[in-house]
């Protein structure tokens, strides 16, 4: 059974990694660059999209370090609840015309979910610290 758990983790996570890393590119060309022009509006809803999967993907690998929750989830978990709740709610708010609630909520969500939790992701005992630090 570990053998099929290591499978079923390592595919989770390079599902993660295929749709989070161009979400970190293309998030800071949507949020540096020209806004309202189709160009921009076709990279969001590609990057909405990414960062929708890669939150759902993440829901389902377990915390593996520091403290579990239901002897799974754990704090970073905590950033693909702010996904699932700011990906939707920045897509409303641009739809309404609230140019400036979307913005906020794209800042907060490259902030939080790309940088701090992407960060986190470097800690010793996490997948992108042995893959950088061996």
């Amino acid at each position: 059974m570990e053998n099929h758990y290591t499978t079923l983790y390592y595919t989770l996570m390079y599902i993660h990694l295929i749709t989070v890393i161009p979400c970190v590119f293309i998030g800071a060309y949507l949020l540096l660059f020209s806004k309202g022009t189709i160009w921009h509006r076709n990279l969001g809803k590609y990057y909405m999209i990414s960062m929708m999967v890669t939150a759902i993907v993440s829901l389902f690998m377990p915390a593996m370090v520091g403290p579990q929750f239901l002897n799974h989830f754990g704090y970073i978990h905590l950033f693909s609840l702010l996904t699932l709740w700011s990906v939707p709610t920045a897509y409303i708010a641009i739809r309404k015309g609230q140019v400036k609630k979307h913005k906020l909520k794209m800042i907060f969500l490259y902030i939080g979910a790309l940088i701090i939790a992407g960060g986190f992701t470097f800690v010793p005992g996490r997948f992108m610290y042995e893959v950088f630090f061996g």
